[in-house]
């Protein structure tokens, strides 16, 4: 009876080191990897007042239909988008 359980312990014990450790360990590198790295590239991405400044030579007629559309909120949208996948394709075991 107690080679039964002590096999049984072995098994489970080898379970948890072999696949709840290791992707722990692993994907909490990726974590703080990507969340270091995009603490990084923050400063130098645009903001808000860059892309509102770089629109406000813009006559009101273009301003009318661009408020309709919501142009304003959508650019934001796609930039971050397309930040995130760049993030996400830069990491070289997900992308």
């Amino acid at each position: 009876m107690f080679g039964i359980l002590v096999s049984a312990f072995n098994f489970i014990l080898a379970w948890v080191v072999r696949s709840l450790l290791v992707k722990f360990v692993m994907f909490f590198a990726l974590y703080f990897i990507t969340s270091e790295f995009i603490s990084l590239l923050t400063p130098l991405l645009p903001t808000s007042a860059d892309v509102t400044g770089s629109m406000s030579g813009l006559t009101s007629a273009t301003w009318y239909f661009l408020s309709i559309f919501n142009i304003q909120t959508g650019l934001s949208m796609v930039v971050s988008a397309y930040a995130t996948r760049f993030i996400i394709r830069r990491i070289p075991i997900i992308g």
